[in-house]
């Protein structure tokens, strides 16, 4: 059959730029899937997604005209409903078979097929394929209905009926046109109040010509940059901004880069349609002002790529992605700079109000911010994240330093303090780093400014830890906090909703307590904190715990360990999360071992055998051993596991656990020599005592019984 492209293009007034690129790729898949499940594309055919600031469009390969007829086979109903004793059809039957378009005739060639524990009538028939009219119409609207539009609007249409009115539309913004061509030809299909036609407009102010015509479905792309002056393809389109910001960095010299962000590359690709990249600049004047306070102003409101230098410090110029290309680009550089300007200008003068009043004079301001209606206020949250913080000073060797613990105190009260500066009201994202910025101009010292700056790190997954164990310990403290007052309010995530970032909260402490290598247990953790809250909450310990592991758990699933792995290792609820890494790395050796797998199974035999005994004493009785293989397992215990014990305190798991590997063979010859429950209570009690100090020896490191197959 043959086969023509297909191209579809939807031409709209400017699209949200923050969900361009899904709006394209959600447009373009949904025709593709709805078109490939009539049967209308080929097993070789392919979509190329096209999304500029004015238009979604699709282009598919090798699209038929007409799909090709299908045999289908459709289940009628049981025999013994649709065949009276004679065999003659039933009234039901020939009603279903009138539904189908087939007369009494047709009984005949229904065929008899075992269905479950009864038979059934089946009606073989054969369904005209679809024609790419019919198929595209409903491929289109269901591209339509299914875009994930973040806010629909209304419009008005004139109708183009007799009667003269309006016929009201809903979609993200105003349609103007739409095409849809196989091969050279105009597919007639409508949507949105638009029939389908070959022409589309170009770029709103530089198109060559106007309309732009496309003699077929292949030219889309070219005939669009030629004479409408637009990119069509987002990915061409980042592209082409991508080398223009290094070519222009390049061009300004000195090693200055443009600044690395793809969101920010992302949404400037979905604002223009021909990208011109110009250098601007502005008074070095601002530089006086935090870096990070000129670079998000710029990014967040102007959408300009600020230049940073070889040391990775911001420099008095900037570059612009314009919408236009003009023979003289003066005008447009210089209309930038006037713009950016007062931005710089708002956020100097905020920098320098801010540093009138120190930190310490707005920590009775925080009294009066509430932070939940459950919990209190900014204040009080404050004063638990001191109490918290002091807890887990208290847990470190550095307890002794009254400077550290001092430095961990003065943190924790002013940490939230430049949530009530001028600074970040206008910008919520420089919280913690502009109280960075005000801890050394009120001279408190580089380790209580680093820790206010970090002590909302790791804000996401990969992100850096705090500098310093000051920082550590508030940061700890602050997630601490959240999680043990929400948890015992009883305030979870449930499913994907998550607002208090519970999750997150989770993943930092787990980071925190496995990469900096805190000596503090989780249960320790958790215990002296709950106090900070009084009467306000109930206790969250168990159900945080569990959170926090299972946080864990995922976390090291994530990074290569097996699920087994990581279930032995975490059975225990390893108390030191910094320990965590070296277990899995015994555990995973230690299964690499041939003895790995019968000691496993052994060590799930000796589990069930200690469970159904209830509480037993690890205590052993020499003299009450009966059989070689009893007394041949006591002497291998009593020559292996001070061996094994001294290498796990020692931290040295992987040793550990490979010398407990060394007890296969006794281990096997007790189990097939020894009656463990014997009848004698003195001799059963004794071997079941063996059986537990065997038991503790071998899952010091990690639950063994986990890794058995």
């Amino acid at each position: 059959m043959t086969t023509h492209n297909l191209l579809i293009e939807l031409f709209v007034e400017e699209l949200p730029p923050k969900a361009l690129q899904k709006l394209g790729d959600a447009f373009s898949s949904v025709l593709f899937d709805q078109l490939k499940a009539q049967g209308l594309t080929a097993a070789n055919s392919a979509v190329t997604a096209y999304a500029s600031p004015r238009r979604l469009a699709a282009h598919i390969t090798a699209v038929s005209a007409l799909a090709a007829d299908k045999a289908v086979q459709q289940k009628l109903m049981p025999v013994t409903v649709g065949l009276d004793a004679s065999g003659n059809a039933t009234p039901a039957l020939l009603k279903k078979l009138q539904a189908l378009g087939a007369g009494p005739e047709a009984v005949a060639q229904l065929k008899r097929a075992p269905d479950g524990k009864a038979e059934a009538l089946f009606y073989d028939s054969i369904v005209k394929g679809a024609s790419l009219a019919d198929g595209l119409q409903k491929a289109l609207n269901e591209a339509i209905a299914k875009l994930p539009i973040p806010k629909v609007m209304s419009y008005q249409l004139e109708t183009d009926c007799e009667l003269p009115g309006w016929s009201s539309v809903n979609f993200v913004r105003p349609a103007h046109s739409l095409i849809a061509l196989h091969g050279s030809t105009v597919v007639p299909v409508k949507a949105l109040g638009l029939t389908a036609g070959n022409s589309t407009q170009g770029h709103r102010f530089e198109a060559r010509v106007s309309p732009v015509v496309l003699a077929n479905a292949d030219v889309y792309a070219d005939t669009l940059a030629k004479d409408g002056s637009v990119i069509a393809s987002f990915t061409e389109r980042r592209a082409e901004i991508a080398r223009q910001l290094e070519a222009a960095a390049a061009k300004v010299g000195g090693g200055v880069k443009a600044i690395e962000d793809a969101a920010l590359l992302d949404e400037v690709t979905a604002l223009v349609e021909r990208p011109n990249v110009l250098v601007c600049e502005f008074e070095k004047q601002f530089l006086d002002v935090p870096q990070e306070c000129l670079i998000l102003t710029m990014k967040a409101n102007q959408k300009y790529f600020p230049l940073l230098d070889a040391a990775g410090k911001l420099t008095n110029k900037f570059l612009v992605v314009s919408n236009i290309t003009p023979d003289d680009a003066s005008a447009v550089i210089g209309g930038n700079e006037r713009v950016v300007r007062p931005r710089l200008a708002d956020a100097k003068f905020f920098f320098d109000q801010d540093r009138k009043k120190t930190l310490a004079s707005r920590v009775d301001g925080l009294a009066k911010v509430v932070y939940h209606n459950k919990l209190g206020t900014q204040g009080e949250r404050t004063d638990r994240v001191r109490v918290i913080a002091k807890g887990i000073a208290a847990l470190l060797p550095q307890a002794k330093d009254a400077a550290f613990v001092s430095a961990v105190d003065a943190a924790a009260q002013l940490a939230k303090t430049d949530l009530l500066t001028d600074m970040v009201g206008e910008f919520p994202e420089l919280q913690g780093i502009m109280g960075g910025y005000y801890a050394r101009h009120d001279g408190l010292g580089e380790d209580v400014a680093q820790a206010i700056e970090d002590h909302y790190k790791p804000r996401f997954a990969g992100d850096e830890l705090p500098r310093n164990t000051v920082g550590v310990v508030v940061a700890l403290a602050d997630k601490l906090e959240t999680l043990v007052g929400m948890f015992g309010i009883g305030n979870l995530p449930t499913g994907d909703k998550d607002p208090f970032a519970l999750r997150r909260h989770a993943l930092g402490v787990v980071r925190m307590l496995s990469e900096a290598n805190l000596d503090v247990g989780l249960d320790a953790l958790i215990a002296q904190a709950i106090p900070a809250f009084g009467d306000k909450i109930t206790d969250p310990a168990a159900a945080l715990t569990s959170f926090i592991y299972d946080r864990l758990s995922g976390g090291l699933r994530e990074q290569g360990y097996s699920a087994q792995e990581v279930e032995a290792v975490l059975a225990l609820r390893p108390q030191r999360l910094s320990d965590v890494a070296k277990r899995l790395t015994a555990v995973r050796a230690f299964a690499a071992l041939p003895e790995a797998s019968a000691l496993a199974a052994a060590n799930k035999r000796i589990g069930n055998v200690l469970k159904k005994a209830g509480e037993v004493d690890a205590h052993v009785n020499t003299a009450l051993f009966k059989e070689d293989a009893e007394q041949a397992l006591y002497a291998a215990m009593q020559k292996l596991l001070p061996e094994s014990e001294a290498q796990f305190k020692a931290g040295d798991y992987t040793s550990s656990l490979q010398t407990l590997a060394n007890l296969r063979a006794p281990v096997d010859a007790f189990f097939d020599d020894v009656m463990v429950n014997a009848e004698e209570m003195d001799l059963r009690l004794n071997r079941q005592g063996l059986l537990k100090s065997l038991h503790l020896a071998m899952n010091r490191v990690a639950d063994l019984s986990c890794l058995a197959t």
